[in-house]
């Protein structure tokens, strides 16, 4: 109760001034009604004063806390018990992921637990998307996915239900159609700008990720860092793994399990000329903390920007105190009516 005293604040201050009026109606109605006059209260037979006599009072005090609760109601009593934030301006973000074959190379596996480049690369885009110890969490930002070899697919459109986007990007897999073996960079970024020209926030921003060098496609590299330049879409680019020689796990016709040597090649002038002509930055990530590394330093480049303006909640008690006063006001009329009526004069 001592809280609620402290914490109440009235809408309309000034309508509190009426609670003076409370004490002329205490005075008028206890003088209202009839009275017999006597010249000397010596004609009547002494005796002492009536419950009635003494509670008098009742009526007038009744109806003058009515008018007192009804100036409060008036003034708008109420009590903060929140703030809600109105606006939040996010960023639209697309992952463009590469998931040509390459991709199966097992140099970003992380102790002894064996995985695969693109199965690094989901778990660490999840824990970007959702926040961890390290990541705070993408809540405000519309996420999209793009993934390629030798063709681009929209796997995701920009979205804000993370828990569908999230899953879509745990089902990501390789290509396994030889044909497919090639990496269209160029395509699968001109299909990421083609769909955050249609976003609606003012920050826009493409995370480029691969292991290899364009060698497929319509659109180059380059002519796509220039479509987001005068978009004005930032291109982060990450290359992934190591060059050279990488170890990729391979099951046989009998299902024998074997590691098998592949020769990989990452385009990393590419990749720093496309970040470079879209204000963006290039990163490399040879292990799997390199990687986790890659996307801290994005999280933190990338913030969403957030309106201060909040919009105050607050408990209304206008109609409790309002009920009180017409219930004291009733109450007033009626012990004055019934047991405390006065004959008139």
């Amino acid at each position: 109760m001592r809280w609620l005293w402290q914490s109440i604040e009235f809408q309309q201050p000034w309508f509190l001034l009426f609670i003076l009026l409370a004490v002329p109606v205490f005075w008028l109605v206890g003088r209202a009604g009839g009275r017999v006059v006597f010249s000397s209260f010596r004609l009547l037979p002494a005796r002492a004063a009536s419950w009635r006599a003494r509670l008098a009072w009742l009526p007038s005090a009744a109806l003058a806390l009515a008018v007192a609760g009804m100036a409060i109601a008036l003034a708008g009593p109420r009590v903060q018990e929140g703030e809600s934030q109105i606006r939040r301006e996010g960023i639209s973000i697309m992952m463009v992921v590469d998931t040509s074959p390459s991709m199966l190379a097992l140099d970003l596996s992380e102790g002894d637990r064996e995985r695969t480049r693109l199965e690094a690369v989901k778990e660490v885009f999840i824990q970007f998307v959702n926040g961890d110890s390290d990541l705070s969490g993408r809540r405000d930002d519309s996420i999209g996915i793009v993934s390629f070899a030798a063709y681009a697919d929209t796997r995701c459109p920009l979205t804000l239900n993370h828990g569908s986007l999230t899953q879509i990007a745990a089902d990501l897999e390789i290509v396994s159609d030889p044909t497919e073996n090639r990496t269209a960079l160029g395509d699968g970024l001109a299909l990421a700008l083609e769909r955050l020209r249609e976003a609606k926030t003012e920050s826009r921003v493409a995370i480029l990720l691969t292991d290899g060098v364009n060698n497929a496609g319509e659109v180059s590299p380059l002519s796509a860092a220039d479509l987001a330049k005068t978009l004005g879409i930032k291109v982060y680019t990450i290359g992934a793994g190591t060059n050279g020689i990488a170890y990729a796990r391979i099951n046989d016709d009998l299902g024998r399990s074997f590691l098998e040597p592949m020769r990989v090649q990452i385009d990393e002038e590419t990749l720093k000329a496309i970040a470079e002509r879209t204000d963006g930055q290039y990163f490399r990530a040879t292990d799997a903390e390199g990687l986790r590394a890659v996307y801290r330093e994005i999280d933190r480049l990338e913030r969403s920007e957030i309106s201060e303006q909040k919009l105050a909640e607050y408990n209304e008690y206008y109609a409790h105190v309002l009920a009180i006063a017409l219930i004291l006001a009733c109450v007033g009329w009626l012990l004055g009516a019934t047991l405390f009526r006065r004959l008139p004069c």
